[in-house]
């Protein structure tokens, strides 16, 4: 099991709570990004080149089931939903398969008001309390999955 982090646009409070929590838990930090970016830490960084969803397809490709994957993009998170332990947004919520075709659907309204010319809101103001419940459900996720040592006979 890994975290992997889709980095380019995640918040630096995001990324300094993955990094604290996989060295607690001694699980394995990726974070991907685009050669646009820098970044350093107690990671593992993973650069591809620029171009349109490379990050994205990068890590639909080094993801494997039981993982978690932290990430803004709702298309990513719909792809990744059932091979990961966890999606998470770095707003704080659980992708599931619940809440994923309501968003999907937010997402799809959104750019078709854009490409008529139209204005959608920004995103607001990132608040103390998406950090907390992004850690609380990241924490969640790390204790479940943790599989117990088999036994020696």
């Amino acid at each position: 099991m890994k975290i992997i982090v889709d980095a380019d646009a995640c918040p630096k409070t995001v990324k300094k709570i993955c990094e604290e929590q996989a060295v607690k838990h001694g699980v394995e930090l990726v974070m991907v990004i685009d050669e646009a970016h820098e970044i350093d830490g107690n990671f593992t960084v993973i650069k591809v080149v620029q171009g349109m969803d490379s990050v994205d397809h990068k890590i639909i490709t080094m993801c494997i089931e039981g993982d978690i994957i932290i990430t803004q993009d709702y298309g990513l998170a719909s792809i990744l939903l059932q091979k990961a332990s966890g999606v998470i947004h770095p707003k704080g919520f659980l992708y599931t398969i619940f809440n994923i075709e309501s968003l999907m659907f937010q997402r799809h309204m959104g750019q078709k008001i854009r490409k008529a010319g139209g204005r959608t809101k920004g995103p607001k103001k990132r608040t103390n309390n998406e950090d907390l419940e992004f850690e609380k459900i990241l924490i969640s996720i790390l204790k479940k999955s943790k599989k117990p040592l088999k036994k020696l006979l």
